[in-house]
């Protein structure tokens, strides 16, 4: 059965950093390029990010580009967003996914909040 589980989120101040994970399992992580989008309330989701299967290359949306980075550990898989220099436009919830060709596989989320 197919698992994505992030975590990491919470509440942080603006200016600050958190650094969150997806856990995955249940399908051959090191096949499938990654994203995390993030989403408030019943907006339509915002892509934040993507990694490819072998982390060798990421895309970035322009309002986090220079402040998050995406990473991978396909040996572990897992995958992670760094995020620096957080505003309260951050606030969200973050989602992974997974995806390969028309699979996709989704996480539940973690919440951020920036605020002071």
């Amino acid at each position: 059965q197919v698992h994505l589980v992030e975590s990491g989120g919470g509440l942080v101040q603006p200016g600050g950093s958190l650094r969150l994970s997806c856990a995955a399992s249940g399908f051959i992580f090191s096949d499938y390029a990654m994203r995390w989008f993030r989403q408030v309330g019943n907006q339509e989701r915002e892509l934040v990010g993507r990694i490819s299967a072998d982390g060798t290359t990421t895309y970035y949306g322009d309002a986090v580009e220079g402040r998050f980075t995406i990473s991978r550990d396909n040996a572990n898989n897992a995958m992670y967003l760094q995020m620096n220099s957080l505003t309260p436009d951050d606030t969200a919830v973050y989602l992974c996914n997974a995806f390969r060709g028309t699979t996709h596989f989704w996480g539940q989320g973690t919440q951020v909040t920036v605020s002071s």
